[in-house]
């Protein structure tokens, strides 16, 4: 075998490696989007299920605090001793429940809490809607890398391994960001 055979064969089975390394970074990633994906549509769903249930909690409240006042507004004149206390007692009852629907600390069902727990899955998506743009954006950075190291094998241009070196380098960084600051960077 001549030298030169030798040193472009070396070089192959390094590209091969490289190929290799850059490949399962790409599963990694990968991986790493899809269960970003996965997390935002879980949190998008829990999301709207509390804003869903604080609405509800909203119309209840409304309706409750409706009553008592149409209730507190009916004529008191000819109404018995008993008709009237049991009418401030409903009242009173009514006026209990809408508060009890505004904040509930015991349940966490109020619609205090529901907005709170509301915006808290909101910003848990945002995190890992982030990391899905970032892993996506890594994977196709290493789909690159790939095909860019492939063709060098082929072609025998050096400068390709070198630009799939790059992109994978750019990779890695973006794989990163989606796994530890993924709101860092909007792209």
């Amino acid at each position: 075998m001549s030298t030169h055979a030798h040193v472009a064969e070396h070089g192959n089975k390094s590209i091969a490696i490289l190929i290799a390394l850059i490949a399962a970074l790409l599963a990694i990633t990968e991986t790493g989007g899809k269960s970003a994906q996965t997390a935002m549509l879980s949190h998008h769903i829990e999301a709207a299920n509390s804003w869903a249930f604080f609405q509800a909690k909203t119309i209840r409240m409304t309706t409750i605090r409706t009553a008592a006042e149409a209730l507190q507004l009916e004529a008191a004149d000819g109404v018995s001793p008993e008709l009237a206390a049991a009418r401030a007692k409903q009242n009173a009852a009514w006026r209990a429940t809408a508060e009890r629907y505004e904040s509930e600390p015991s349940t966490g069902e109020g619609r205090k809490e529901l907005a709170a727990r509301a915006k808290a899955e909101e910003e848990q998506r945002a995190r890992a809607l982030g990391a899905y743009h970032q892993f996506e954006i890594a994977s196709a950075a290493f789909q690159l890398a790939i095909v860019l190291a492939s063709a060098s094998i082929i072609t025998g241009v050096i400068w390709l391994v070198w630009l799939a070196g790059g992109l994978s380098c750019a990779g890695l960084g973006l794989a990163l960001l989606g796994w530890l600051a993924p709101t860092l960077v909007h792209l």
